[in-house]
């Protein structure tokens, strides 16, 4: 039997997000930016979707007199995603194979 995905991290976006704030636990919004290849806008709106979702904590403030967008993994996110991956490696059981 098959275990029921989490739509909200089947978006390859968001799942990208997520994996390297599972890596990282912390990362600013160029950086995401950076490592996605997503363009800001819509970067930012995945980021509230998962800050939303209680998945992603985001903290706004400011770096020599710049603004800067801090974003980290939550408990829940954590959560979130192991059970993601352990739903998702049902997939691949021997055992769910026809």
């Amino acid at each position: 039997m098959y275990n029921e995905l989490n739509p909200l991290l089947l978006s390859q976006l968001r799942l990208a997000i997520m994996s390297h704030l599972m890596v990282v636990r912390e990362a600013d919004f160029s950086t995401l930016k950076e490592q996605t290849g997503a363009t800001a806008g819509n970067l930012s709106a995945q980021i509230t979707k998962l800050q939303e979702a209680g998945y992603i904590d985001v903290e706004k403030t400011y770096k020599n007199n710049y603004p800067l967008t801090l974003c980290r993994i939550s408990p829940e996110g954590i959560a979130a995603f192991e059970a993601f991956y352990a739903n998702l490696k049902t997939y691949f059981d021997s055992d769910n194979k026809p």
